[in-house]
């Protein structure tokens, strides 16, 4: 999800809640500590290289049980780092504290923000060296196969 996409959903909402694929909720009472612009220049294995930009929100949760952001705070903290660090509009990922700092992808459900788990992948898959993941055919199906298109008056035999 682009920021865009966040500014214009915040000003229909009630409140923000954000919800983990897991079902679970960030406790209500987290804080946004921050809105940013990240940029990753890296290298690839394959010896590429890459320039990646999103826009980082970091969640976290203090003893204030009675604080709640609303949405037009929420729109006021993004404007404010739009303007005063040039925030593009980008993809979104967040940070959240469970076992450890864990980054998320964003999306919207109608109703809540969905914290989407992120993995990692090899961007240069091609370069290096791990085998392509063999497709799985039953043995059955390939019988099949075999006697439909090699029958005794196919000539294949």
């Amino acid at each position: 999800m682009k920021l865009s996409q966040v500014k214009a959903l915040l000003p229909t909402l009630e409140n923000v809640t954000f919800k983990l694929e897991n079902g679970s909720f960030v406790p209500e009472h987290f804080h946004v500590t921050e809105v940013g612009m990240i940029t990753k220049n890296f290298i690839d294995c394959g010896g590429t290289i890459r320039n990646e930009k999103a826009v980082n929100f970091q969640l976290w949760n203090a003893d204030d049980y009675d604080h709640r952001l609303k949405p037009t705070k929420f729109l006021n903290i993004i404007e404010l780092s739009e303007k005063q660090l040039g925030i593009e509009d980008a993809e979104i990922e967040v940070e959240y504290q469970s076992d450890t700092i864990g980054k998320y992808a964003l999306a919207f459900d109608g109703t809540n923000f969905i914290l989407q788990n992120k993995t990692t992948a090899c961007l240069a898959q091609d370069q290096c060296g791990i085998p392509q993941e063999k497709q799985k055919i039953k043995l059955s199906e390939l019988q099949t196969a075999q006697t439909s298109s090699c029958s005794p008056d196919s000539g294949c035999c």
